[in-house]
């Protein structure tokens, strides 16, 4: 579980998350990271959060998003919200590493999304977009369906599919968390 203060490092792309506040101080209402991004061509898929509030404040450097199919940057001292339910991506592409706060509201469970995803590329389990294979995807992102869902196809599909799914990742003994 993580607690305020904890800081962990995906080793695939070198993100790092430093957590300020966690669910747990918060009572579920806020999370709040301190993270640092280097530089990467890599997009991550377009995902959207059903009832997170999700925003980024620029400390350093400047990131590059999608939100709901156009593109805009951030730099040093602008604050970009995404609204709930909101398609989008970011990276940095940038020339220097980019420090930002990053904040959810209300909490919910995405530390622990986080921290399973980057145990997961700690342990080499991810793909060169860094997803893991669709038995894992399956049970992951039904775990977390609060928190994130892709972009794409829409949510009864994909929940279709990583239901009939997720009993095969049981019995390979693929888990839905990871800590």
């Amino acid at each position: 579980m993580i607690k305020k203060g904890d800081t962990i490092v995906n080793i695939r792309t070198g993100q790092k998350m430093t957590f300020l506040k966690t669910w747990a101080e918060t009572n579920g209402t806020q999370l709040k990271i301190d993270c640092v991004s280097p530089v990467t061509s890599e997009r991550e898929k377009s995902h959207f959060h059903p009832y997170q509030e999700n925003r980024f404040t620029i400390l350093e450097g400047n990131l590059h998003f999608t939100i709901n199919g156009k593109e805009q940057f951030a730099e040093v001292g602008e604050t970009i919200s995404i609204p709930k339910n909101t398609p989008h991506s970011f990276y940095n592409s940038g020339d220097v590493d980019a420090h930002y706060i990053q904040e959810f509201f209300p909490a919910l469970k995405i530390d622990s999304l986080f921290e399973t995803f980057f145990v997961l590329a700690r342990d080499g389990k991810l793909n060169k977009g860094g997803t893991p294979n669709i038995l894992r995807t399956a049970l992951i992102l039904l775990n977390f369906e609060k928190e994130i869902r892709l972009a794409q196809p829409n949510w009864k599909l994909q929940k279709g599919v990583f239901t009939l799914l997720a009993p095969i990742g049981r019995l390979m003994g693929y888990k839905a968390v990871y800590a």
